[in-house]
């Protein structure tokens, strides 16, 4: 459980997650990258969920972006396939690991400046069951997870009003579970046509 939130208009995108993470087996905290570049295609991978897997799908998009005919939309496209491929050996393991099955899933979401439509695009994916395929949602104006805190909050993508609602979300997962689920400091990437900046916009 952590923060997943993503602003997408045609010149900007921002995707804002938390940095909290933990050892699946001992539970010690520590602070972990769920959001990674890959910047000479203008592109963010993003996650909520197994950092694990969330590892092994940017390895593989990171590797087919040195493909010759390399485009984002193709990347898209094919993202949902990969992840139902690859979810069957994540869930085994996982499992056969002492995890149970009802904490596992994740959602990604994958966005950048697209060339080819002259624009910002993102598509968010979702996988919690290897009898179900993925999810997949082509964004329009973003996604808030969780997005119940945020429920009557106006969208803004003022860096001030960012933070204060990571704030909302990380105190109400908390409640929710009952320990700590997210929190750490809350990172930022925003990226345009020809610019991607990543921030800490400081401890939730």
């Amino acid at each position: 459980m952590s923060i997943l939130n993503v602003l997408l208009r045609a010149d900007q995108l921002l995707v804002a997650v938390d940095t909290l993470a933990e050892d699946a087996f001992t539970g010690v905290p520590s602070a972990g990258a769920k959001l990674l570049l890959i910047p000479q295609h203008n592109l963010v991978l993003a996650t909520r969920g197994s950092t694990q897997f969330f590892l092994r799908i940017y390895e593989l998009a990171l590797q087919a972006s040195f493909r010759a005919d390399f485009t984002m939309e193709q990347l898209m496209a094919e993202l949902g396939l990969v992840i139902d491929k690859l979810w069957p050996a994540y869930e085994k393991a996982a499992i056969e690991a002492g995890l149970p099955r009802s904490a596992l899933g994740t959602e990604l979401v994958l966005g950048g400046w697209s060339a080819k439509n002259g624009r910002i695009a993102a598509t968010a994916y979702a996988k919690h069951d290897s009898a179900i395929p993925a999810i997949v949602q082509p964004l329009d104006g973003g996604l808030a997870s969780p997005g119940e805190p945020l429920e009557g909050i106006p969208d803004s993508f003022e860096l001030v009003d960012v933070l204060a609602a990571g704030r909302l979300q990380a105190a109400w997962l908390n409640r929710a579970v009952g320990r700590q689920v997210a929190g750490g400091r809350l990172l930022v990437a925003t990226l345009s046509e020809s610019r991607a900046v990543v921030e800490d916009l400081g401890s939730l």
